[in-house]
Order: structure tokens, then C-alpha cells, then sequence
């Protein structure tokens, strides 16, 4: 089992988040106003990238949402970060 960051609560186990998406995938402005095309991106197009990505997630124990970096190939998480506070990375533990 994987631990991952919680910059609020520190280490706990993966089985306790719950992935958010990309980091970085901005809702659409005016809910009536956007057309389908742009929800539809919004809501089902990912970049799937291979390798490092920065990723939305949230720590279900908490209720927490931060960013977290992790390398999609190895599993590997550099940091975490609050959204709220734009603030600084907790480091992974290795």
C-alpha cells in the first residue's frame, strides 16, 4: 500500500483520497452560459500524461483538497500542497 501526503494530516494510507483530476483544469465560467463543448472538455478530457503531473486530490479523512505532484509511470509523489493557500510543498517521504 502507497502512503500519500497529506499536507494537513501528513502521511496516511492511499486508500483514504480520492482523486480530483489535472491540477490546473479550470471550471467554466457561468454554468447556463458554456456551451456542452466546453463542459464536455471540462468534465471528460484529460491529458492521461506519462510522467510527472500535478494532480487535484482529497484527503477523505480531513476533507482537504490539495495539489499533489507524482509521477504517473513510477508512482513516485515529490509534494503536495494546499489549494487554499497556494502555498509551499510538504515533501514525500521516500
Amino acid at each position: 500500500m502507497q502512503l500519500f501526503p497529506c499536507p494537513f494530516c501528513g502521511l496516511r494510507s492511499e486508500a483514504e483520497f480520492h482523486f480530483g483530476g489535472d491540477s490546473g483544469n479550470a471550471r467554466p465560467e457561468g454554468q447556463s452560459a458554456a456551451e456542452t463543448a466546453t463542459w464536455t472538455d471540462y468534465l471528460y478530457f484529460r491529458r492521461n500524461s506519462r510522467g510527472p503531473a500535478s494532480e487535484v486530490w482529497m484527503h477523505m479523512t480531513c476533507g482537504e483538497v490539495f495539489r499533489m505532484d507524482r509521477d504517473t509511470l513510477t508512482h513516485k509523489v515529490s509534494g503536495s500542497a494546499p489549494l487554499s493557500h497556494g502555498g509551499e510543498h510538504v515533501r514525500a517521504a521516500s
